[in-house]
Order: structure tokens, then C-alpha cells, then sequence
């Protein structure tokens, strides 16, 4: 396992790799990025993992110095794993240059994540353009627990570049809770919480077909699960999977959520 810490470290190691995977990160690596990291061995030649924790993309201070951080331990973890390249900038590699034009995103996509955490995915966008055009992989895993990530992501990197963006299922633990990095942020009585309100959505979501006005009842069980798990919920919404526009319809959609337990922020779909 190679550990580049510099973009000329980067340049060396591949300039003879062909048929590269790129997972992103930004550490504290769970199971969801193991199976990321896995997908990509099946798919490609080399693999490399980056771990950086993108100050761009934090619209909050505070939760960018909160953010889970324990590089020794994801460490061992690649290692394990027998990755090919481990690149971990500092923040002067990745934003060396400056961007000509800034990132704006379309009124439409300023929905879910992006109407309440402004400029956040302009710079989740900003950091994987700069990664790509450095990296230059043929194809980068994401997750689908962070789904309008993925979706936002995949059609400015694909529409740009040669890279293709590999989207992988959430992994959930046994109890059906997403895996993320954030919950190691909770005690145990919020984790509880947490999976109790995500059996509640699963099971909300399945009866969802039989009901006509999905928009109406989405109010009513949103006030339901801030009463019944002390959350603060900012969306609870229905959208179709291919577009993320508003719908009635079952089919193709997918049930979208961010809530704040005890000031951490968690987000999930159906």
C-alpha cells in the first residue's frame, strides 16, 4: 500500500495505471466505505482511497471541527484491505488553483440537503472536479445513503470527464440503522433512537402505496416523529429516484429524511 501525500507523489505512482477506482472519503471508515472499497477491487486493476475532510463543504465550523477524525485507524483498515494507493492531501494540494468559473447550482437542485446547508454541495462538487481532474480515474464508488450527492455529482463529473461514478447500496447495520461516519457522534440512547425512527420509516414507506395524498400525511408523520424521538426534522419528503422532483407515485421514488439528534445531523432515504 503506496501513501501519497503530494499531487507529484500522486503523478508517479500513476502514471502507468490503467483501469484505476477512486473511492472518496473523508475517514473514519465504516463498513459502508469497506464495501465501496471492495466493489472498486472487483472493478479495477488499482484502487485508491482518499481521505480528506473537505472544509468546503462544511456550512458550519463547528461541524467541520466536529467531524470524526481517527487517520490511524483508517489506516489499518486500508492496509487490511491491500489497497493500492492511499492519497492524502493537504488542503494546498487540492486547491492549488483557482477556479475560473464558481459552481452554481440549478434553482431546481436547491432542494432536500441543499436548501438547508447553502454552498454545501457546490463544495462537495468543487472538491470531486478538482479530485477527478487529478486522480483521473475510470470510475469513482459513492454510496447512495448521501443520494442527492451522488445524483449531483454524477451529472457534472460524467458531463465533464471520462470517469464514470459507480453508485453502491447503503449498508445498514443488522438493526437497519445507515452507516456513517456521524454516528460515532451519539450515545447509545440516540443510537437507539435513531434506529427505532428507521424501522418507523421503512415500514411507513411500505403502507405508502395505498394512500392518496402522500404530501398531506408526510406533514402529519413528520410532527408524529419529532414528538415520539425528541428530533428536529428539516425535510421529510417523497421524490422520484431518477429526477429528485415531487411526487405521488411510489414507483421509482425514494422516502427522504434529515433530522437533528442532539445537534447531529443525520440524513437517510428508502
Amino acid at each position: 500500500m503506496k501513501i501519497l501525500l503530494n499531487n507529484d507523489d500522486l503523478n508517479e505512482a500513476l502514471n502507468t495505471v490503467s483501469n484505476l477506482g477512486f473511492v472518496p472519503t473523508m475517514g473514519s471508515l465504516h463498513k459502508g466505505h469497506i464495501s465501496l472499497i471492495k466493489k472498486s477491487k472487483k472493478k479495477s486493476k488499482k484502487t485508491l482511497v482518499s481521505i480528506f475532510i473537505n472544509p468546503k463543504q462544511f456550512n458550519n465550523k463547528k461541524d467541520f471541527q466536529k467531524y470524526p477524525r481517527n487517520k490511524k485507524k483508517d489506516l489499518q483498515i486500508l492496509k487490511k484491505l491491500n489497497v493500492d494507493f492511499v492519497y492524502l492531501p493537504s488542503k494546498k494540494s487540492i486547491y492549488h488553483l483557482k477556479r475560473k468559473k464558481k459552481i452554481k447550482l440549478n434553482k431546481k437542485d436547491k432542494i432536500l440537503c441543499a436548501k438547508f446547508r447553502k454552498g454545501h454541495f457546490e463544495g462537495v462538487i468543487d472538491v470531486m472536479d478538482r479530485l477527478t481532474n487529478i486522480i483521473k480515474p475510470n470510475n469513482i464508488f459513492m454510496g447512495e445513503k448521501d443520494f442527492q450527492q451522488l445524483f449531483l455529482v454524477k451529472n457534472f463529473i460524467e458531463k465533464k470527464y471520462k470517469s464514470k461514478i459507480i453508485s453502491c447500496k447503503t449498508i445498514r447495520k443488522n438493526n437497519k440503522l445507515a452507516l456513517s461516519s456521524r454516528n460515532l457522534l451519539l450515545k447509545k440512547d440516540e443510537l437507539i433512537r435513531a434506529e427505532k425512527l428507521t424501522h418507523n420509516l421503512i415500514s411507513f414507506k411500505k403502507k405508502l402505496n395505498k394512500i392518496k395524498d402522500i404530501t398531506k400525511l408526510l406533514n402529519i408523520k413528520k410532527n408524529e416523529l419529532n414528538k415520539l424521538y425528541n428530533i428536529d426534522i428539516e425535510y421529510l419528503e417523497l421524490r422520484n429516484m431518477i429526477n429528485l422532483k415531487k411526487t405521488n407515485k411510489i414507483k421509482y421514488s425514494k422516502l427522504f429524511i434529515a433530522y437533528y439528534l442532539n445537534k447531529v445531523r443525520l440524513i437517510d432515504n428508502f
